[in-house]
């Protein structure tokens, strides 16, 4: 590959690397405004996709290419190379049926009686942790 195709590549490596960052930041910045206004079951929804996010960023900082279509925590960290504890891992789990829940009509009715104040600070802590621990596996440029 000619050295002038290069350079190009890496510009849209990087970039979609930061997509990822921001768009990670601007669903966590969501989930706290909906956090505020008591609309606890898309708080949750959106401290699913911050998550997901920052994570896709990694896979593509990692892999060189884009991330895939799935929505799986866990399984995107593995693609991500990130070694969870046991309780992470757990979070994650738990965290990964936010999405579908807050998604389809089927699981929202049981999902929305489970996401009381306390159940959504919980798992909206975890997320603030998590976003901040993720952002630290970046490289630094």
């Amino acid at each position: 590959m000619p050295f002038h195709y290069i350079i190009p590549l890496m510009d849209l490596l990087h970039e979609t690397i930061e997509f990822w960052k921001d768009s990670a930041v601007k669903c966590f910045e969501t989930a706290e405004i909906l956090f505020k206004n008591k609309r606890y079951d898309a708080c949750l929804f959106f401290c699913h996709l911050a998550v997901e996010k920052i994570l896709k960023g990694l896979i593509v900082q990692k892999q060189k290419r884009a991330a895939p279509y799935i929505h799986d925590l866990v399984e995107l960290a593995k693609l991500a190379a990130i070694h969870l504890s046991k309780e992470q891992k757990e979070h994650l789990i738990i965290m990964s049926t936010f999405n579908i829940a807050g998604r389809y009509d089927s699981a929202k009715l049981e999902f929305y009686k489970l996401c009381t104040h306390e159940y959504t600070k919980k798992y909206f802590s975890i997320t603030a942790y998590l976003i901040i621990w993720l952002k630290r596996k970046y490289h630094r440029e």
